[in-house]
């Protein structure tokens, strides 16, 4: 199989896969050609049979396995159990802005949805009361959150409050819906500014558990401080989405 370096997709990087010396693996080669295919066959497509697509590319069915491999942990194909690898449907595009996830997933058409795993008072370590600007020891709110869009699980959000700023958090606030727009509607809180710092990671196990994904899936990791216009801190924020349902994008400016 002959490939041109100089044909890319402008969102992918020129001779991507292919090393100097111009020699390209075979399993690279037959993912280009199965993403061809992809987009032939369009969202929720099931894929030729194993032999079938050996044939097409030209390998052998362990070859063909590694692209297939790569191409899952992309998020390009999705494995489903008892039935074929069908291709996967474009990725979530998350804004990283002061936006909640409820109007990023909307933004897209897709429906938000949440799963409460945990509401609990705790007491602040010290680098959580340093963060939130409390003494050691202070009860903060702690709510843990499955994130869904359209019903599938794509991420596992914990949020950290302080509770005596907020007390009608654990009353008034209900955990399967939007915490912003709780506390932007119901509590007149604004937000002013935030830091985020962006990571990848693998889920533990009980996070692969909760979000319903393969350990070895590539996860991103958010971390968030978000401070009102008056610099006072509002929350602290751990977010870790599937690798291979989402994007984020933002704009800068100069």
């Amino acid at each position: 199989m002959r490939i041109d370096p100089g044909q890319h997709r402008a969102d992918q990087p020129v001779r991507a896969g292919i090393p100097e010396h111009g020699r390209i693996p075979r399993y690279y080669a037959a993912k280009i050609e199965l993403l061809a295919l992809l987009d032939e066959l369009g969202e929720g497509a099931p894929l030729p049979s194993e032999r079938e697509l050996a044939e097409r590319c030209g390998v052998s069915r362990v070859t063909l396995r590694q692209a297939v491999t790569e191409l899952v942990l992309e998020g390009r194909l999705i494995r489903r159990h008892g039935s074929r690898t069908v291709v996967a449907p474009p990725k979530l595009l998350q804004p990283l802005a002061l936006t909640s996830y409820t109007e990023g997933v909307r933004a897209q058409g897709r429906e938000p949805g949440r799963i409460v795993v945990t509401v609990e008072t705790r007491p602040a370590d010290a680098r959580l009361a340093a963060d939130l600007r409390l003494e050691p020891g202070e009860d903060v709110v702690h709510l843990e959150r499955v994130l869904q869009a359209d019903g599938e699980r794509v991420g596992l959000e914990s949020s950290y409050l302080s509770k005596a700023r907020f007390p009608r958090l654990l009353d008034d606030f209900d955990p399967a819906g939007s915490l912003y727009a709780f506390l932007h509607e119901e509590l007149d809180v604004r937000f002013g500014e935030a830091e985020e710092r962006i990571e990848t990671v693998l889920a533990t196990p009980r996070e692969a558990l909760l979000i319903g994904t393969n350990p070895a899936t590539p996860m991103i990791l958010l971390h968030r401080l978000t401070w009102t216009p008056d610099g006072e801190p509002v929350e602290r924020v751990r977010s870790l989405f599937r690798g291979d349902r989402f994007t984020f994008v933002t704009h800068l400016h100069s």
